[in-house]
């Protein structure tokens, strides 16, 4: 039992602060937190709070805790507290200590949890903000002296209206996430599913140097027409056994560091990183559901948008050794030449929806602020992203936060570019109104720490925003280009009447983007990406086989312009696998080819599968990650002609040109353009100075021949590639010579020829 009066006394900028042991009350609906208030000679009021582990799942009986309570109160830390800065908003190190600072235009009350160090002291201690004192208009905030530089573990409750028609949905029971907190505390082993209840927090680091860039370290700058961009995950690249990378290292960051000599076999100069901020690959095993077996491996699901996933640090390192390695990555890449775009999730976070929410930040911080929420409709949160709420980005707030975010992944972790994901939710106003002049796609193209990136939309959300080729770009975005995917797969597999559509996406999507000072590298050209099919599953199968995701097939595009060759998935067939290879050489062929900047999905290189899954964000197996023996295993013939294709194009400036194509840059061989059973196309790009290419795919099932044109002066046709031939005569890189006046281009297959001396 707690007894006596006895008093210490602290000392605070504001006054002497007297902490009384009789004012304990225990709390049981917080994890059994007991309280102590802490009266100051004001009368402002701050509570420490002593708990047993805030990570264990299990609550304590409150009785237990108040009979140690002495013994724990006896080794409380003094510290002094003074009302802090509004700025900058997060964590900061200024000259009177440690300050906190954190926006709720909403909240009535906000009390700051923090967890130090053992050493110091075991427990969790909670200040309550005075409203009155420490709040500047949004903005509440508070400074602590003398707390550790790192280490320390912190998050806030926050209280509020409870009137759920309003948009509010603050829950003081629940400690929530620093929006801005740079680093994120969590469980430390990738799907540790003893810990998938864990609890996250904020922390920082102000112990470590500054990072070593290293006195010769310099940005690639590659020009957006020479970009060859390899879409990767970064787990799953060398989380396989097959990597041959200590277990320690697998899926990290440093692992990729250890690949990095594929990257440049294979000839790419960026890598696209699947989601690399923090989020919680457990959040679907939280409740029971037809999900709950699923392990969120591709990440689209962010907690914070400024803390790297700490679970991608090597050896369990947690989220000070993650951010050190996300750099040692960034420079490693950078050194090699490589560009590092991150795909970017400002569209929607963790946090679910109203039927089952998983507040974890933003919700209860502010949720009529952060979330677009429809107010004719019991507030409920709208939802553009298929994820159950969507992020209201053009709010000034929350407008801020992205930038913000953007600009630290910038400054403090050198990235070149980002993609964001449904981009077209950037375009929608605080109501989901569709705006034709959105401020935060504004404010991203012309801020000047954002001026050297690539920036790249997915132009499009599941609310039907769909913006190919429209969207907002003030001469600065690039788009995913859904359409050239598709008319790409369509004629390549053979459909008919896609000639045209074929033709206009090969020579740089003039149709879409030649607009004001928009460039033909505008165009992201992909014919396969992270979701979907892989390129092996294209031609392998009809149908998507989804099961596996437990939502009876419902899930994944069902829209896929694929087709299996005959034989739905794997086949002994000989005929039908040679097929299937000249057709994956064909889509590549016509990707390296086209105008615009090519994107390749880790793995397809090798042709990896998936099995048929079209929407395998779920599976840390095989099934999404980089299978290095198939790859060794394809080393001499499927790799290699993807290779030399890519290396083909950066040597050849007639395939990148910086503008749109006139009429004296190319030659259509065709005739035919209205003929809907037409899948012949062939044509001559001509580069100046002679050294002109011949192109011809053949979609249909028979063998097409074709007439070859005169090559420029003084120069021969040299076949460099037939997709038709087995390797290595289906790439001759010097080029084979004795092209005659007709070249028989076999079915469901295509040739490239160079004019050489």
């Amino acid at each position: 039992m707690i007894r006596g009066p006895p008093q210490i006394v602290q000392k605070c900028p504001t006054g002497i602060v007297t902490v009384n042991r009789t004012n304990i009350v225990p709390r049981t609906h917080r994890h059994a937190l007991q309280e102590l208030r802490l009266f100051s000679s004001d009368h402002r009021i701050l509570k420490f709070c002593t708990s047993e582990e805030e990570f264990q799942p299990r609550l304590v009986a409150a009785a237990k805790l108040q009979e140690e309570a002495p013994q724990m109160l006896d080794t409380f830390p003094s510290f002094e507290v003074s009302l802090g800065l509004a700025h900058p908003l997060g964590v900061s190190e200024i000259e009177s200590g440690i300050n906190f600072a954190i926006f709720s235009q909403h909240a009535s009350a906000v009390t700051l949890c923090i967890i130090l160090p053992k050493s110091v002291h075991d427990g969790m201690i909670e200040l309550a903000l005075d409203p009155q004192k420490n709040r500047t208009g949004d903005i509440w905030h508070i400074c602590i002296k003398e707390l550790p530089q790192g280490g320390v573990l912190y998050g806030y409750r926050i209280d509020g209206p409870r009137n759920w028609q309003e948009g509010h949905r603050f829950d003081d029971s629940i400690i929530l996430i620093d929006p801005y907190a740079k680093l994120i505390e969590g469980r430390r082993a990738f799907g540790d599913k003893s810990n998938k209840m864990c609890r996250f927090f904020g922390t920082y680091d102000f112990n470590s140097l500054p990072f070593d860039w290293g006195e010769n370290y310099k940005l690639p700058n590659i020009p957006e027409k020479d970009l060859v961009i390899y879409e990767m995950n970064v787990r799953a690249f060398t989380a396989d056994e097959t990597s041959s990378l200590d277990q320690d290292q697998r899926g990290s960051y440093l692992g990729l560091i250890e690949k990095i000599p594929h990257l440049l076999e294979l000839g790419v100069n960026a890598v696209e990183l699947l989601p690399v901020f923090e989020f919680d690959e457990l959040e679907l095993q939280r409740r029971p559901n037809p999900r709950d077996h699923m392990i969120n491996t591709w990440g689209y699901s962010t907690i914070n948008f400024f803390a790297p996933m700490s679970r991608y640090a090597s050896c369990g390192g947690g989220p000070v050794r993650a951010s050190w390695e996300f750099k040692e990555m960034v420079k490693a890449l950078h050194g090699a030449g490589i560009e590092v775009i991150l795909d970017v999730v400002y569209n929607h976070t963790n946090e679910a929806d109203d039927e089952n929410p998983y507040t974890t930040s933003f919700r209860g911080i502010d949720n009529k602020v952060y979330y677009m929420v429809d107010l004719n409709n019991n507030a409920q949160l709208l939802n553009f992203s298929g994820c159950g709420n969507t992020f209201n980005c053009n709010h000034p707030t929350v407008m801020e936060l992205i930038l913000e975010s953007l600009r630290h992944w910038v400054t403090e972790y050198h990235v070149d570019g980002f993609r964001f994901d449904l981009a077209s939710v950037l375009c929608r106003g605080t109501d989901g109104t569709p705006i034709n002049a959105p401020p935060l796609v504004k404010a991203i193209s012309k801020d000047s720490v954002l001026s050297r990136c690539k920036i790249i939309s997915e132009p499009w959300d599941c609310g039907g925003l769909y913006l190919v080729g429209k969207f907002p770009n003030w001469d600065r975005w690039a788009e995913w280009n859904g359409k050239y995917r598709d008319d790409i797969r369509r004629f390549i597999k053979g459909d008919a009447g896609m000639k045209g559509n074929f033709a206009t996406r090969i020579a740089g999507s003039a149709d879409l983007y030649r607009v004001n000072k928009r460039k033909p590298y505008h165009s992201v050209n992909f014919v396969i990406a992270h979701d979907g099919f892989t390129l092996y599953d294209l031609v392998s199968y009809n149908n998507k086989h989804n099961d596996a995701n437990g939502e009876g097939g419902n899930d994944g595009c069902n829209d896929n312009f694929s087709w299996n060759c005959g034989i739905e998935g794997e086949t002994s067939d000989a005929n039908i696998n040679a097929l299937r290879s000249r057709q994956m050489k064909n889509f590549h062929l016509a990707l390296m080819v086209s105008q615009g900047t090519p994107m390749m999905l880790m793995g397809d290189e090798y042709g990896h599968t998936r099995y048929g899954n079209n929407n395998s964000y779920g599976h840390d197996t095989a099934i999404n990650n980089f299978q290095w023996g198939q790859l060794e295993a394809r080393k001499n013939d499927h790799f290699r002609f993807f290779s030399k294709m890519i290396k083909f194009r950066l040597s050849h400036n007639v395939l990148r040109k910086e503008n749109f194509i006139e009429k004296n840059d190319i030659t259509w061989l065709e005739d035919n353009w209205y003929n809907e059973e037409s899948r012949f196309l062939a044509f001559m790009l001509h580069d100046g100075n002679g050294g002109d290419i011949y192109l011809a795919f053949n979609a249909h099932h028979f063998s097409i021949k074709a007439a070859i044109p005169s090559p420029p002066r003084n120069r021969s046709w040299y076949r460099v590639v037939d997709t038709n031939l087995k390797s290595p005569d289906d790439f001759v890189t010097e080029g084979v010579s004795g092209i005659s006046e007709t070249y028989d281009v076999a079915p469901y297959s295509a040739i490239l020829l160079e004019a050489k001396q």
